[in-house]
């Protein structure tokens, strides 16, 4: 799709343009399938280890589709606050919302095990979360200069790195099979890679909508892949769709409060991330977009959307959302820089959100089949990441910062029982991994003294020089 045949290049950059609706409607809803899997992937991952709502005949299974629902709904609603705005809440730039990956290192010890009770203690610690985020709005442009790539790269390298465990432990079959024959089989690892081999192609092999709907694609092969050699009976996909409501509204306090000091610190630290986060994506799409730097108004108010947004939707049984990163790569690719856009992505959004019966649908996934699409997924966090850290120059000073932040934070989450005489509010926000090695990066970064660059170096030497002849 040529510039020529959407509009003028100062239209594209601008992000009060419309473009026709014939060229929009399609521009909106790629930028939904480009987001879809990842969206509704946390809340079926949160059921996975709160051990809820997997098959259409566990008692569970409406909560299940519940969450997923929300997750499509309120996507929706916190892109529309991005894009419509509310006052000063909101960018007026086309960013997407959805949930948020980085929350799940909080979430998944607040639930495991627990089943849909361990709800209440994390919907009410996202909400207070999300009002903390909020408050972030006021400030967050006087403390960008304590955000440099070095601490932002580590912190997506983190989140991904406390992930891809998951991953391999769903392409294996779960966690509930774990110590059974069934777990890490063939028929399970066959469909993981499957996807990932089908997600490839897709993405190298072909363009457009396509090639950015690739995880997607693959996961839609590998499920009926499994459809046909018999580890998903059409039984089951008749039931989970006869089971659910063709129209449903989202319910308030389903889940009602429950304070957990954990869950609230965990929450509030996690929104610095998040604010951390959501700068990056706002200064690259006004950078990809439009060539130019996001102004502190666009800043604060896609921040405020951000805790907002969340704060919305814990009050409703959604999971935190944050600035989708994906998005910001198609609006550089696209050159289209238009709000009213994703603006028609939210309302489908919203739409499938309203419709249990898609929620349905998504949970018939077998949970191999997402395997494979979340290896793609958090090994791609863990790129991003590593692509964050390519442009710090690499002394000694941050090369220290980086390895001792990045070896606490990963060897914590990998021996959590080195903390097990610790309370349980700090054990579970120190073996998270994410948390210590991004407050250890930032405190370091700022209290470290900064090395005299070779030049400097020279001209001081020559400086001395010359003083004694």
């Amino acid at each position: 799709m040529s510039d020529e045949s959407i509009g003028t290049a100062a239209q594209l950059r601008d992000p009060n343009y419309m473009p026709p609706l014939a060229k929009a409607i399609p521009l909106g809803i790629q930028h939904v399938l480009s987001m879809f899997v990842s969206n509704v992937t946390p809340a079926i991952i949160v059921a996975g280890a709160a051990g809820f709502g997997f098959g259409s005949g566990s008692p569970d299974f409406p909560e299940l589709l519940y969450l997923i629902q929300m997750a499509m709904l309120f996507a929706g609603v916190a892109t529309l606050i991005q894009t419509v705005s509310i006052g000063p809440v909101g960018a007026k730039l086309p960013i997407v919302q959805g949930t948020s990956f980085a929350f799940l290192p909080i979430m998944i010890p607040l639930v495991a095990g627990k089943g849909v009770d361990g709800l209440a203690a994390l919907f009410t610690g996202a909400f207070i979360g999300g009002l903390f985020h909020f408050c972030l709005g006021f400030v967050i442009g006087k403390i960008r200069f304590a955000l440099p790539p070095l601490v932002t790269g580590l912190v997506v390298l983190m989140i991904g790195l406390a992930l891809v465990q998951v991953g391999i432990q769903y392409a294996a079959g779960g966690v509930p099979l774990k110590g059974t024959p069934e777990y890490g089989n063939l028929a399970h690892w066959s469909a993981a890679i499957i996807v990932v081999l089908v997600t490839l192609g897709v993405k190298f092999f072909t363009h457009g909508i396509l090639s950015i709907s690739a995880v997607l694609i693959g996961l839609a092969v590998g499920y009926v892949y499994t459809i046909l050699i018999g580890t998903l009976p059409v039984a089951s996909i008749a039931g989970s769709w006869n089971n659910a409501a063709a129209f449903s509204l989202p319910d308030p306090f389903r889940y009602g409060f429950e304070f957990s000091l954990a869950a609230v610190i965990g929450f509030c630290l996690m929104a610095v991330v998040s604010a951390i986060e959501t700068v990056g994506d706002v200064s690259g799409i006004t950078k990809g977009g439009a060539d130019r730097e996001a102004t502190e108004e666009e800043i604060t108010g896609a921040t405020f959307a951000d805790g907002g947004g969340t704060a919305l939707a814990a009050v409703f049984g959604s999971l935190p959302n944050t600035s989708f990163s994906q998005n910001v790569g198609l609006i550089a690719m696209t050159g289209v820089m238009s709000r009213h856009i994703v603006t028609i992505g939210a309302i489908f959004l919203i739409i499938c959100g309203l419709v249990p019966k898609v929620g349905g649908l998504i949970r018939t996934i077998p949970i191999e089949v997402l395997g494979g699409g979340v290896i793609v997924m958090f090994g791609m966090v863990v790129a991003s990441g590593i692509s964050m850290l390519s442009v710090v120059t690499w002394d000694k000073r941050n090369m220290v910062i980086f390895a001792i932040s990045l070896s606490l934070g990963l060897g914590l989450q990998l021996e959590p029982t080195a903390l097990q005489h610790l309370p349980d509010t700090a054990r579970i926000l120190l073996t998270s991994g994410l948390l210590p090695a991004a407050g250890l990066a930032v405190v370091l970064n700022l209290i470290l003294p900064v090395p005299l660059s070779e030049e400097s170096t020279e001209e001081i030497s020559g400086g001395m020089a010359g003083s004694k002849t």
